[in-house]
């Protein structure tokens, strides 16, 4: 199979893999539909790296595929089937699992013997992933989704179950008003989250103009600059100068921004991934406002339920994903992200040997 495989940060390469095939009784033989770029590839890519990865793994984490062939204790799935991928998914059984602390699953972190020992083994990025035609994995991690839900749309899975199982901590109430930090996928996934779940005011900060038209579409109410605008100002200003109710952090060096534009006791969910940011914190404004913050990271438990929205077409989906390229032309995928032209680009694969 051709696939795109992680050679070392800066670096990947198109090689020639085995087809994988069932070897457990609960496989699942997967033929792979769309894979979307996530921005921790970008961050991967890039040298020094921002987020590790394992050298020679197939590259890819975000897909959703057809299943293919299926193990002989497989009783609910059947070849044909649309499906979407946990690619970190919890065992379910260790002690953490058992404790509702699936985030901290024994098995899923098991990497203590590596250079890696905080990271989950997720797949695409510290085992093989899904850039590739086919893949093979335990059934407890497919997650049956709608025959006809297109699958540039069910490649947005992953990253919607992220912003899902995140943006439940803050509870976000009919009437609420939030501030976005950050217009890429990430960003407009939760701008469109925080309208559903009936926030009335949405302000998202984001440089790009780009981003910003589309953080329109994507349930925002008013579109900030932060370039040219002071976002407290704004913030205040649309709030009667109490704060917004809730900030969304979805780029992963601004911390200190989302503290300072939420009213005292709002929340922040501090979402975006940057494994070498170190931004200064006034923790006297922490105190005084009595500010809850949140971090959000993976999408614990959240596949099925994501399944049910993508399905139900309550999110405008349809305006993230931007561009779709066959997997000999991932590098264009990667020049339009990089130039701030393009939210999710899904590679496809060309050829199924």
């Amino acid at each position: 199979m051709q696939s795109i495989i992680f050679k070392k940060p800066g670096v990947y390469a198109f090689e020639d893999r085995p087809k994988p095939s069932i070897k457990n009784g609960d496989d699942v033989l997967i033929k792979v539909l769309g894979v979307g770029i996530c921005g921790t590839d970008l961050h991967v890519l890039m040298d020094p790296p921002l987020h590790p990865a394992k050298p020679d793994i197939i590259f890819g984490h975000e897909y959703c595929g057809e299943v293919e062939a299926v193990g002989a204790e497989v009783d609910w799935l059947s070849p044909g089937d649309r499906v979407i991928v946990d690619p970190h998914p919890p065992c379910g059984h260790c002690r953490h699992c058992r404790s509702d602390r699936p985030d901290m699953c024994t098995e899923l972190y098991s990497q203590q013997d590596t250079p890696w020992p905080e990271h989950g083994v997720t797949r695409g990025l510290f085992t093989d992933g899904a850039l590739t035609s086919y893949t093979c994995v335990p059934a407890h991690s497919v997650y049956k989704i709608a025959p006809d839900t297109p699958w540039q749309i069910a490649a947005l899975a992953e990253p919607l179950s992220c912003v899902g199982y995140a943006i439940e901590k803050l509870n976000i109430q009919a009437g609420d008003t939030v501030c976005v930090l950050g217009a890429g996928p990430m960003g407009l996934l939760f701008a469109s989250m925080a309208k559903a779940n009936g926030a009335v005011k949405i302000i998202v900060s984001e440089p790009h103009e780009y981003r910003r038209e589309k953080a329109l579409l994507c349930g925002a109410t008013r579109v900030v600059n932060p370039m040219e605008e002071n976002l407290k100002q704004v913030c205040l200003e649309e709030t009667g100068g109490l704060g917004v109710d809730h900030c969304i952090e979805a780029v992963g060096q601004l911390l200190p921004d989302a503290i300072d534009v939420i009213r005292p006791n709002g929340k922040v969910m501090m979402f975006g991934h940057d494994e070498t940011a170190q931004p200064p914190i006034r923790l006297a404004e922490i105190v005084r406002k009595e500010a809850q913050i949140y971090g959000g990271f993976l999408g614990k438990y959240y596949f099925e339920k994501t399944a049910r929205i993508i399905e139900s077409g309550i999110l405008p989906l349809e305006e993230i994903v931007t561009h779709t390229f066959p997997l000999s032309e991932y590098q264009k995928g990667l020049d339009l992200l990089r130039a701030g032209k393009a939210l999710k680009v899904v590679i496809y694969p060309e050829k199924y040997n």
